[in-house]
């Protein structure tokens, strides 16, 4: 029988690679109200073949600093949001390393423009693997903030 991992302690706020688009330390807010994560995305461009292209911002000071992702759509679904207005929201799936650890997980992609975080990490992609504590903001440690690296494999 494969023992479990303990659980990691994260704060409030933490930085996510997504080494697969060549994205480090985007500045996420972990919300366990919500059940899926959510990313902030521009120029969303459905693709034949079930697939979708999109920018990642990186940063909101730096509208320059940004990468192309192009990748398979996981689902297409209505979702409520925190206001309780039902919008369409195309969701796919990502390779994210959060405190050292990688998994994939499913993520919306939405306009988050005004908002601080350009990503929200839900209780789908935490269960199982992190304890929030809610006193604490980035604690898996600092970071020089959202970067483009070297993409691993297919994006």
């Amino acid at each position: 029988m494969r023992e479990r991992e303990p659980l990691r302690i994260i704060g409030v706020a933490e930085h996510v690679d997504f080494p697969d688009w060549g994205v480090r330390s985007l500045s996420a807010r972990v919300d366990t109200g919500a059940r899926t994560s959510a990313l902030h995305v521009e120029n969303v461009t459905r693709l034949p073949g079930g697939r979708v292209r999109f920018e990642v911002r990186l940063k909101r000071d730096d509208p320059a600093a940004r990468v192309t992702v192009e990748t398979k759509v996981s689902r297409r679904t209505a979702v409520r949001s925190s206001t309780g207005q039902t919008d369409a929201r195309i969701f796919v799936k990502a390779h994210v390393r959060l405190g050292g650890r990688e998994q994939q997980i499913e993520v919306g992609l939405v306009d988050r423009r005004h908002m601080q975080y350009r990503m929200l990490l839900g209780r789908s992609a935490l269960e199982r693997r992190f304890l929030v504590d809610v006193t604490k903001r980035y604690a898996l440690g600092p970071a020089a903030g959202a970067k483009l690296a070297s993409p691993r494999g297919k994006r």
